[in-house]
This record gives structure tokens, C-alpha cells and sequence, in this order.
């Protein structure tokens, strides 16, 4: 396992293997320097016990400030390549996340969750980021921090050395101890501070329904509590740095004193100069920072190596869904529409049965059919099937008399325009929703595609007209017409295919039959329309009724409310429940 982390490690640093090399260079002149400072300075104070000279001591300083911003300019350098590199792989990590993300089949998202996704492309990512940016650069810092100081410490007095570094192991242990822990309650509060933001997503999205039932007292009852967590977890936080850093002072200042107690009696014994303490309290303050910072670099390490082993996981999940090598491009033709299935079935993934059983049938060009059948036959099942969005095999489905399979799905997809029940709309302006599949439309098409979907008097009473923002998922917008907005969305692209799932279930009868007379004045599409609403499939071309995954029954309306079935049963309880309705009023 540690050996895959390690490889992963190098698989992300070889695109910038360059840069990594400058900036392993950079620390490696920065350690040098650094060492080479503390022994000009012994140089200086032992010659200044032979003799004052004004001149030769500006010339020794002059000096001294050269070697030390020559030391911080490359040290900068080297954090700037450094964690450059981090950022770089932060930045291309997320891209290849959101494109892998966009590869997946639509079930595989939902059943996953947008939070667990949203969490290892930003969390993750960043746990990453600090690993290949400031943990590789610490512990490369450490390593060359130690093996350049210590054999010049132990140079000066191998025992003195010994003592002043012998707490050091005990300074990164309590790092480790309460880094540990700083770790985990960070991770807490990011975790409450997250609950927030999502209560207050959620409240700003559903105000509405606060607003009618009087739960405003409760909301910010709810709120008080996530924001007293979020304080209770911010001060753990910081009680726990203000007791790590002062332990960390006072271990080094013990070291210090230590290291001042035996070397007087060096310098009085003579055996160790006043330059040679000078240079060793410097050496041993060099090696502070890089023993403390060691404790947080192996925590972080740790993460990042979890978080490389969560996102890389993301990025492996082949999609179910993809194109195949050997497939066919029919290139410019246009298809004609014709769908066909041969023994269709489907299952989705980790399900212990098929939704769809051995459909067989076929959709002429220009043909409006319905399917119809109780909730849970499978209709959306199949109506997904027509544009692969669900596992689809080889030689079961067919457009044109082409396997879908065989498709580019960027081909299948822009030949079969679907509209499901809950048309998605971004935040943005009412014409850039309908030109979602279609950028570059003009406005005399989108216009167009409006008055088809009958939107186009909705759109007149907006003190904007088209580019009035619907607001985040349309709330703006009433459930009819957000349906009508993603109907004319499919209905902009010139799909020879257009399949309705349930598509109308929010408009009222005279807008639906409008709109299906509409749609099939154009001769050239073939629509597949899923629909709850009876009354609209009775003035479909045909009906395909679905019971428990399987097609039961086919034919026109007047044909089958006179067969005792499923689509008899249907049509006598949609009856039932408008009478009732009538009566109602």
C-alpha cells in the first residue's frame, strides 16, 4: 500500500520533474548557506579576540548580509517552485476530476452523492495540494537541515551538540501528540461550518415553505445550535495551539539553556571558543522550526496519502456508459428516427433484477407513440434507454437500424433529445436555459422553440422577457413552466427523436394537446411521449403499455379501452378520479 502511495506521489510530480529538480537545487543551496553563515560568524568573533579592526569587521558584516539575502532570496525561490507545483497539481486533479464526473452515467452520481463528490474534489484535492507542496518541501528541508548541520555541530563539540538536540524528540513528539488533534477538531469545525453554509443553502431554497408554515422561530433555533457547535469547536481549536506553541518555546528555550549552562564551562575550561558557542546557538535555533514543523509534515503526510487514495479511487470508476473503439459514425446523415428494440433489458448496477424484460418493438419515423403503465413498470427506465443513459446491450437496441451501442454518444445524444419530469435549469437567463443545447441559436429560433413549448405568453408578461433569470433550479418560475422551459430547450435542437417523460405532467390539458400539435406539425421528428395523463396518449399514433418491466399490451386507445388489461384499468381509474373531481366543484 505504501509502495502504491509512493508511486503516486511520483506519477503526479513527473509532469513537473523540472521544476521539482529546481526546486530540490534551491534547498539544497538554501542548507548550505545557512551553514555557512553561523561559521563566518565564528570566524569573526574568534579573530575579534586578536584584535579590534573597524574595517575588518564592516567588511566580515558586509559579507554576512550577502551570504543572508542571498539565502532568502533562493529559499523564496524554492517555496515558490515548490509549492507552485502543488497548486498546479491542485488545479489539473480538479479538472480531472470534473471531467471523469462528467463520464459517469447519471445513476452512478445520484447514488453516490453530490456531497461525497463535491467533498474529494475539494477537500481531498486540497489534503493533496499540501502534501506534494508543503509536507514534500518540509520534510526535503528537514532532511537537508539535519545532514548539513549536524556534522558541522558535532565539528564543535560532538557532547554539547548531544545535549542541546537531546529534547528535540521530545519537541516532535508533542507535536505529533497535539497535532494530531489540531487535525481532527480543524476537521470538525470544517465540518459544522459546512452544516451551516448547507442549512442556510437550504433555507434560502425553501423560504418559501418556512414562510407558509410559520417555521422562522425553528430555523434559527437550528441555525443558534450549528453556530454554537461551530464557536464550542473554533475554541477547542485554538485552546489546543495555545498550549502546543508555548510547550514548543519552552522545550527549545530548556535546549537553549542547556546549551549556555555546559558550554561555560567549555569556555572556561577552554576547550571551546566564544565563537564556536555563538555558532552552535545559532545551529541549534536553525533546527527549532524544522524539528516542530516535522510533527504537523508527517500528520499532513498522512492525510494527503488518504485523500490520494480516495480521489484516485474517483478517478479509476470507469463509466458503465462510454463509447466503444470499434464504433460507427453515420457522419453528417441525418437519422430519420426509426427506434427499434430487440429483447431490450436492463439492470442497473448492484440491483438483483432487471427493470426492463425482453422488449421488443418498433417506432416508425414521424410516429408519436405513448407508453403508459402503473408507477414503477419502468417507463423512465426506458425512456433513458433511448439515449443510453443507462446500460444498454449490445444488439438490443436500435436508431435507424444502428446498435446505440455503436454510436458516439455525442452523436446519439444530439439524434435523441430527451425532457424529463424534472427539467434542470441553471441560474441563469430564461434564454440561456433554451439555448442550453444549442449556444449559438438565434433569437428567432429560440423564439420559436418558446411558442412551440406555448411559453412564449409567460415570457411576454416577464418584465424581461428572455432575459429574466430564473433563479437557481427555476424557482422563479412556476412547476408548468419550468417543464415548458425544458421542453423547448429539446425542442431548439434538431433532434430527429424527442422523448417526453412525462414531460407534461404540469401543464393542464389544453396546453398539453397544444403542445403535442405543435410538436407533431413537424413531420420530420419522432416523439416517444411517457405520460401518466391518459387523455394525452389516446391522441398518440399508438400506445406501448408497460407492466412490471415488460410491454403487455400495444395498440390505439379505442382499441384497448374495449381489451380487459392494464390500460383498461388505467383509463377507468383516470375516469374515476375526474368524476370525483368534478363533483368536487
Amino acid at each position: 500500500m505504501a509502495a502504491m502511495r509512493l508511486d503516486l506521489i511520483g506519477r503526479y510530480l513527473r509532469p513537473h520533474r523540472r521544476t521539482v529538480l529546481l526546486g530540490a537545487l534551491a534547498l539544497v543551496v538554501v542548507n548550505i548557506l545557512s551553514v555557512t553563515i553561523p561559521m563566518e560568524v565564528r570566524r569573526v568573533i574568534d579573530e575579534l579576540q586578536d584584535g579590534f579592526s573597524y574595517d575588518r569587521v564592516l567588511r566580515q558584516a558586509g559579507w554576512i548580509v550577502v551570504l543572508a539575502t542571498t539565502m532568502g532570496g533562493v529559499r523564496l525561490l524554492s517555496r515558490q517552485l515548490v509549492f507552485g507545483i502543488g497548486r498546479q497539481v491542485e488545479v489539473e486533479l480538479r479538472q480531472r476530476l470534473f471531467d471523469n464526473m462528467l463520464r459517469q452515467e447519471p445513476a452512478w452520481v445520484q447514488s453516490t452523492g453530490s456531497g461525497e463528490v463535491i467533498s474529494r474534489a475539494t477537500s481531498d484535492v486540497e489534503n493533496i495540494r499540501r502534501l506534494l507542496g508543503f509536507a514534500i518541501l518540509s520534510l526535503t528541508n528537514t532532511v537537508l537541515a539535519y545532514s548539513f548541520t549536524l556534522p558541522f555541530m558535532l565539528a564543535i563539540d560532538p557532547w554539547l551538540t548531544l545535549a542541546a538536540v537531546g529534547l528535540y524528540p521530545l519537541m516532535l513528539g508533542t507535536v505529533r501528540l497535539f497535532g494530531g488533534r489540531m487535525m481532527r477538531q480543524q476537521r470538525r469545525q470544517q465540518e459544522t461550518l459546512s452544516r451551516l453554509s448547507e442549512l442556510i443553502q437550504e433555507d434560502l431554497s425553501g423560504i418559501g415553505a418556512i414562510k407558509i408554515y410559520g417555521q422562522e422561530v425553528s430555523e434559527q433555533e437550528a441555525f443558534a445550535s450549528l453556530n454554537r457547535h461551530y464557536r464550542d469547536s473554533a475554541i477547542r481549536l485554538a485552546r489546543t495551539r495555545s498550549t502546543l506553541f508555548p510547550l514548543l518555546e519552552g522545550i527549545a528555550s530548556i535546549s537553549l539553556l542547556l546549551l549556555l549552562a555546559l558550554g561555560s564551562g567549555q569556555l572556561e575550561a577552554g576547550t571551546l571558543s566564544i565563537g564556536g558557542l555563538v555558532a552552535l546557538i545559532l545551529y541549534v535555533e536553525r533546527l527549532v522550526f524544522p524539528t516542530a514543523l516535522l510533527g504537523f509534515t508527517l500528520n499532513t503526510f498522512q492525510t494527503g496519502q488518504v485523500s490520494l487514495e480516495r480521489v484516485e479511487e474517483l478517478l479509476q470508476r470507469q463509466p458503465l456508459i462510454q463509447d466503444r473503439g470499434n464504433h460507427q459514425d453515420p457522419g453528417q446523415t441525418s437519422a430519420s428516427g426509426r427506434l427499434e428494440a430487440r429483447g431490450l433489458s436492463v439492470r442497473y448496477e448492484g440491483a438483483e433484477r432487471d427493470t426492463l424484460i425482453d422488449l421488443s418493438f418498433s417506432i416508425e419515423p414521424g410516429e408519436l407513440v405513448a407508453i403508459v403503465g402503473p408507477v414503477g413498470c419502468g417507463k423512465t427506465t426506458l425512456a433513458r434507454a433511448f439515449g443510453r443513459m443507462v446500460p444498454v446491450q449490445e444488439g438490443q437496441l436500435f436508431l435507424d437500424g444502428i446498435d446505440v451501442t455503436m454510436l458516439p454518444l455525442g452523436r446519439l445524444r444530439r439524434d435523441v433529445a430527451m425532457v424529463p419530469q424534472e427539467g434542470f435549469l441553471f441560474t441563469s437567463t430564461l434564454a440561456d436555459n433554451l439555448r442550453y443545447g444549442e449556444p449559438d441559436a438565434p433569437d428567432e429560433r429560440v423564439e420559436k422553440a418558446a411558442d412551440q413549448a406555448r411559453l412564449i405568453q409567460d415570457v411576454r408578461g416577464f418584465p424581461d422577457g428572455f432575459s429574466t433569470i430564473v433563479g437557481e433550479r427555476g424557482i422563479t418560475l412556476s412547476g408548468g413552466q419550468r417543464q415548458r422551459t425544458a421542453l423547448g430547450r429539446a425542442l431548439l435542437v434538431p433532434a430527429p427523436v424527442l422523448v417526453l417523460d412525462d414531460a407534461l405532467a404540469s401543464v393542464d390539458n389544453n396546453t398539453a394537446a397544444a403542445i403535442l400539435a405543435s410538436i407533431r406539425a413537424q413531420a420530420d421528428r419522432t416523439i416517444v411521449m411517457i405520460s401518466h395523463q391518459l387523455s394525452a396518449a389516446a391522441a398518440c399514433d399508438r400506445i406501448l403499455v408497460m407492466d412490471n418491466g415488460r410491454i403487455v399490451q400495444v395498440g390505439h386507445h379505442n382499441d384497448l379501452i374495449h381489451v380487459p388489461g392494464v390500460y383498461r384499468r388505467l383509463w377507468e381509474r383516470e375516469q374515476a378520479a375526474e368524476q370525483l373531481d368534478a363533483m368536487a366543484f
